[in-house]
Order: structure tokens, then sequence, then C-alpha cells
């Protein structure tokens, strides 16, 4: 009879720690989706969309470190400029975009200049209405989305690309 209760036991003591273990796991886990998302890509037009300004966006992968050597079939340190981007697809994916969103571009004189969201529409659509010196007007961006819909974007950065 004792034998038996010492097996129960160590079954019950067994189980809780299992247990204890799981709900370790999950709770280091995180929870929910994340409040902001980064994206790398082209932007490929700004325009109004009724009372909303809408952005077409052509995503990528913006690739460093071992990721970027095997999708370049290129050999270890051999990465131009340690970077590789992954655009295979050309789907184009549609934003809402706030209007007052922050948005920098490169210059040839300067790597982060403030601009508005209206001003680069004008850039992308192949103007330059402040007569800047744009060091590479198709290079892409990063877009930082927010997490509440209609997960507008909050912020444009323009990747540097020697």
């Amino acid at each position: 009879m004792k034998r038996s209760l010492v097996i129960l036991a160590a079954g019950i003591i067994a189980v809780a720690a299992a247990g204890s273990t799981i709900a370790a796991l999950s709770s280091s886990a995180p929870a929910g989706k994340p409040k902001q998302m980064a994206l790398y890509g082209h932007v490929t037009s700004i325009a109004p969309h009724g009372r909303r300004l809408e952005l077409r966006f052509d995503p990528a992968l913006w690739l460093t470190g071992v990721a970027a050597e095997r999708a370049c079939n290129c050999g270890p340190g051999r990465v131009a400029n340690d970077y590789f981007i992954v655009d295979e697809t050309h789907r184009l994916l549609t934003f809402v975009v706030r209007r007052d969103a922050t948005v920098t571009i490169v210059t040839a004189h300067d790597y982060a200049v403030p601009i508005t969201v209206r001003e680069l529409a004008q850039i992308v659509a192949g103007k330059n209405p402040k007569h800047r010196d744009l060091l590479e007007p198709k290079a892409g961006f990063w877009i930082r989305i927010g997490a509440k819909y209609p997960n507008p974007i909050v912020a444009l950065g323009q990747q540097y690309q020697p």
C-alpha cells in the first residue's frame, strides 16, 4: 500500500512539474501582435483615396549575414556592401498613410532629410518640387505600420544604399 502511494505522489509531482514548465514557456512567449510592424520595400505611389491617402508598396526582404550569403549564392564574406535584397514577386500592397507621418529621405549631402508625405508623393511621381539633390530616388524605404485599424503607416525612412 505504501509503495502505491509513493508512485502516485511521484506521478502527481511529475505532472505538476511538466505543467509549470509549459506555463513558464508560454508565459515567456510574447502575448499578441506587436504594437507596430516594420517592412522594407519600394513605394510606387501615394495618392488620395476618398478621405484617406493610400500608399502602394512593393515589399522586399533586406538581408544581411548568412541569410544574404545564401540568398545571393555568392559565398561567405562576398555579399556586396553587406546586404542583399530579395524582391521576387513585385506584388503591390496598399496601406493607408497618415498625412502627418514622419518621412526622411537620403540626399547627396545628408542621410536623413525630413520631408512631408505630400512632398514624398511628388518625388515618387517623378517630380522634385523643392529641387532636392536626391541621392537615389528609387531607393527603398522602411515603413512603420501602426497596430490599430486601419493600420496606417506612421513613419517612412529611406534606406541608404551604397
